[in-house]
């Protein structure tokens, strides 16, 4: 097998809800998804990647890294703020073998994951905040498309980044800047 990127890309918002009302169940279920996920997807792939060199390149998010105002969204926050971590160590970890790993952190992104996403009386933990001139300062206003992630995520596998591993980086507009 010739493995020479290894993209953790997959995962879900899970249940949003005040910290009492979230379940051990919820709580599990976004945990096992993201974090673990991550984990499995990155362990299995890393000995063909010593091999070789290359590169890893983790989705997470603007939440738990960089914004904390999406109240009741604790186990997604945890699980993103989790995977910028293991990024972090596992860059230094696997730098020897050339291999470099680093994060994507999406704000508002035109995808389906809010159809797995379940909020429960958020608005009971919610903080009040109004931002007049729009959530995203760039781009007219507009999310993220899948391309505009996807080609970050090329970016970084590519020999051009050859240089960057340990590294977080925000595509959002600038909104993550705003509403953090």
């Amino acid at each position: 097998m010739k493995i020479r990127n290894n993209f953790a890309n997959a995962g879900i918002n899970g249940v949003w809800a005040p910290i009492e009302e979230l379940t051990v169940a919820d709580w599990s279920r976004t945990i096992t998804t993201n974090l673990t996920g991550t984990f499995l997807t990155i362990k299995y792939a890393v000995t063909h990647l010593k091999q070789r060199g290359g590169s890893i390149i983790v989705t997470s998010s603007v939440n738990g890294t960089r914004v904390f105002s999406n109240t009741g969204a604790t186990a997604y926050s945890t699980t993103k703020a989790g995977q910028v971590a293991m990024t972090k160590m596992l860059a230094v970890e696997l730098a020897p073998y050339n291999v470099r790993v680093n994060v994507i952190c999406p704000g508002a992104t035109e995808t389906e994951i809010s159809e797995n996403t379940q909020q429960r009386d958020v608005e009971q933990v919610k903080f009040p905040v109004q931002y007049p001139k729009g959530r995203i300062p760039l781009g007219d206003g507009k999310p993220a498309t899948a391309e505009q992630v996807g080609q970050l995520a090329l970016f970084l596998a590519s020999d051009a980044a050859s240089q960057i591993t340990g590294t977080e980086v925000w595509i959002d507009g600038g909104s993550s800047l705003i509403t953090g």
